[in-house]
């Protein structure tokens, strides 16, 4: 079997940056292997921050002028990391930015134009994964299940936290996912409304109180309540979550307090429901990994019986781009890169949209 060498790309809900990640993907009998050999973070600017938090509000031709220019932005990423480590790369695995995502209204976009990401950094692309499964009438999301099923399957659990909390597992045979709910959307909202980029470590919360007031609310968002599989984006945080948190007079350090206690509750419910074994393993990552605050107290609330496992600092930042990455190998080979019992779509499907660059 053929070693791919493929780069991934991701940029989350948490709009800390852009995600590089160079891969070798390779299949040993049955089994899916990898490696991450080089990777960077690019961050954000204050005003790219900007525009990507405020893309949900532009007119349509705005946003389609903003998903060109964006996509030319992946395309400089990728043409310099590329040239700058001497990289040979088969193709770019890209998921670029959700700026929407209504699947209950057939659609979901993100920007990152792959024509201008192709025909600027040279190589071939991979992006736009998402919207045949909204087509198929799934959520579109979550896609990292793919990577928990074929990389990291000795775990009972696999939980993500970026912008958003999402868990993956195996059920009768079929791997079911889907978004828990908060993560550092939250935390990085309470944090930049202050003037910090996020709380390092959870120093900040950890040194707050839990404002019971707005823990209560956020407990009783309807979301909460729905069967999976089920979804959420950044319509869903302006709209409901947002004015809890503005409406809170409280310190910041309270307010983090608050939201850290709030994402560990509503993901210890979830393994909890769950659990097959007297003692499981639940595997972390995403920026939330990083703090460990946020995963002293995910511990006390899942008790001694689950014992959850943080891997190095690399795998913690680059999961994601990882999974695009052999999202991209599995579309190549043809193969399923998109499970319908994850989405809820009508079949598996094998995603994504190849751009050839131009040889102009």
């Amino acid at each position: 079997m053929k070693t791919h060498k493929i780069l991934g790309l991701m940029s989350g809900t948490s709009l800390d940056g852009l995600d590089l990640a160079y891969c070798t993907i390779w299949q040993e009998g049955h089994l899916w292997k990898f490696g991450i050999k080089k990777t960077k973070s690019v961050s954000y600017s204050p005003e790219m921050q900007s525009q990507l938090k405020d893309a949900i509000y532009l007119p349509a031709d705005s946003l389609l002028k903003f998903h060109n220019s964006y996509g030319t932005f992946l395309g400089e990423q990728c043409h310099t990391f590329i040239k700058d480590n001497g990289l040979e790369v088969d193709y770019i695995a890209s998921h670029g930015h959700t700026t929407h995502h209504q699947p209950e209204n057939g659609l979901t976009f993100q920007i990152g134009n792959g024509q201008h990401l192709a025909n600027t950094s040279k190589h071939k692309v991979i992006c736009d994964f998402r919207t045949n499964d909204v087509a198929l009438g799934g959520q579109g999301a979550p896609l990292v299940p793919i990577g928990d099923r074929l990389f990291f399957h000795t775990y009972d659990f696999c939980l993500n936290l970026g912008g958003i909390s999402n868990i993956s597992f195996e059920y009768n045979g079929n791997r079911i996912a889907y978004d828990i709910g908060l993560a550092n959307m939250i935390l990085n909202h309470i944090t930049r409304e202050n003037g910090l980029d996020y709380d390092a470590g959870g120093n900040l919360a950890k040194n707050g109180k839990v404002n019971s007031g707005m823990l209560n609310q956020l407990n009783a968002l309807e979301f909460y309540t729905l069967p999976f599989p089920k979804s959420i984006g950044y319509e869903w945080f302006i709209e409901q979550v947002v004015p809890i948190v503005e409406n809170t007079e409280d310190s910041m350090e309270n307010l983090l307090s608050t939201a850290i206690h709030h994402i560990c509750e509503q993901v210890a419910i979830q393994v909890k429901a769950n659990k097959k074994k007297s003692v499981s393993t639940l595997f972390v990552t995403g920026g939330g990994a990083l703090n460990d605050f946020l995963i002293e107290v995910l511990q006390q609330k899942l008790g001694d019986d689950t014992k959850v496992i943080v891997p190095s600092k690399q795998l913690i930042e680059f999961k994601e781009a990882l999974v695009f990455a052999l999202m991209g190998v599995l579309r190549i080979e043809k193969k399923t890169n998109i499970l319908s019992s994850v989405t809820g779509a009508k079949t598996d499907s094998s995603s994504g949209v190849l751009f050839l660059p131009s040889k102009i």
